[in-house]
């Protein structure tokens, strides 16, 4: 079995070596954490800071990486995710047991889907990206990369979520709607019209 190294030891970081042990996606789970100073976390060893990913590759003390950071990191997840692309570390990807993915769909390397997640027919996630627990995205819809989707999101037909969006809790999209980049959208939201422009995407922002 594969050793999984997961980039950040907080909360979302061992829930995720939770997720990739319990299921047995991965035998061993490793961390780097730029802002811990610990060796262990839940038993788990940290490895070290980001700058010694590539070291720690090239010692095969690791096959394939994760990013586990949050919702409020997602430049920075893109930013690592684009570095360690360069330096050809490979993605692991964890798709637990109790989603239903159809055999159209495509889930890229990089993505966490969640327990309960459903995914339908030609939907695809694209890399870098996190679906919580019980998201449902429904047919020919795309999340680009580097989103995060918190617990229970739904997304209708047709929709086009672009890169390093949040979809806040219980926030449903209806079909055929298009959102901008980096737009964050609330808790609880119906989002009913297409997102397409930086003015708009700045009041929900301030809103936010």
């Amino acid at each position: 079995m594969k050793i999984l190294a997961i980039i950040g030891s907080g909360d979302l970081g061992q829930q995720i070596a939770h997720y990739a042990l319990s299921h047995n996606h991965y035998s061993t789970v490793v961390f780097f954490d730029d802002f811990s100073n610990e060796s262990q976390v839940n038993g788990m060893e940290i490895l070290g800071t980001t700058e010694s990913i590539e070291k720690s590759f090239s010692e095969n003390l690791f096959h394939e990486i994760i990013i586990g950071l949050g919702y409020k990191h997602l430049a920075v997840k893109k930013e690592m995710y684009d570095n360690l692309m360069r330096k050809e570390i490979p993605f692991g990807r964890i798709i637990h047991s109790s989603c239903w993915v159809d055999k159209s769909a495509t889930v890229e390397h990089g993505c966490i889907i969640y327990p309960g997640c459903l995914i339908d027919a030609n939907a695809i996630i694209k890399a870098n990206t996190v679906l919580n627990i019980g998201c449902t995205i429904s047919h020919n819809s795309t999340i680009e990369t580097h989103c995060f989707l918190a617990p229970r999101v739904a997304v209708a037909g047709f929709v086009n979520v672009s890169e390093q969006c949040f979809l806040g809790i219980n926030s449903t999209v209806i079909d055929s709607i298009s959102i901008i980049e980096k737009t964050p959208i609330g808790g609880a939201s119906v989002v009913v019209k297409s997102i397409e422009n930086q003015d708009y995407m700045q009041v929900i922002q301030q809103n936010f």
